[in-house]
């Protein structure tokens, strides 16, 4: 994706994601726009962190790089200067080496939310839901907010069926956890979120400046 495009993209995304609703978290306002980092579909993370609206978050997904510490302390070091949440995927311990302020999870490690919100209550934890029935174990759990997708179809090699709008809406209203709404989220698709009750979008390659 070319620079221009891609700063398009991100403009447009940004412009939908400032028009959801606000949300608190111990006293915070939830980051309205998410970049989920991917090895292979947004090689130059940093290149987007720079580019990101303050207030929004970066969710860096290291999956076992070797690299992943230095990375990560790059990331951080953007996020602080630009006022930017940084999450972890995953990993507890490369968030703390890293002095993320928070960690993603995915469905998998619901069962340890509880005892990570002990060891960090600080900390903003989010847990990815691919339907009702996930999305509500999620919550219950603990999680500061769910991130269901694909809404939409996506390219993403793990991506299942998309839920659709109507499928979103039926999420965020079987639960009490904010959400965020992630696969095939665009500048031409990000506007049929409005009226979901969606507090954030989150996407990968839309926003890969």
């Amino acid at each position: 994706m070319g620079f221009e495009h891609a700063s398009d993209q991100m403009d447009a995304l940004s412009r939908t994601a400032a028009r959801l609703r606000p949300w608190l978290v111990r006293g915070k306002p939830l980051p309205n726009l998410l970049f989920f980092t991917d090895p292979a579909r947004t090689p130059d993370p940093e290149r987007v962190a720079e580019h990101l609206p303050a207030g929004a978050a970066v969710v860096f997904r290291a999956f076992g790089a070797a690299d992943a510490v230095v990375q990560g302390r790059r990331l951080r070091e953007i996020s602080r200067r630009r006022g930017l949440v940084l999450l972890v995927g995953a990993e507890p311990a490369l968030a703390l080496a890293v002095e993320a302020d928070g960690l993603h999870l995915p469905e998998r490690l619901a069962s340890t939310l509880p005892g990570l919100r002990k060891a960090q209550p600080d900390w903003l934890i989010t847990i990815a839901a691919h339907g009702l029935d996930t999305a509500r174990i999620g919550a219950a759990a603990g999680a500061d907010a769910l991130v269901v997708s694909p809404v939409f179809p996506s390219r993403s090699p793990s991506a299942g069926a998309p839920l659709g709008v109507d499928g979103l809406r039926r999420i965020v209203e079987g639960v009490q956890t904010p959400v965020y709404a992630l696969g095939g989220v665009r500048a031409d698709t990000a506007a049929r979120l409005l009226d979901t009750g969606i507090v954030g979008i989150a996407a990968v390659e839309a926003l890969n400046a």
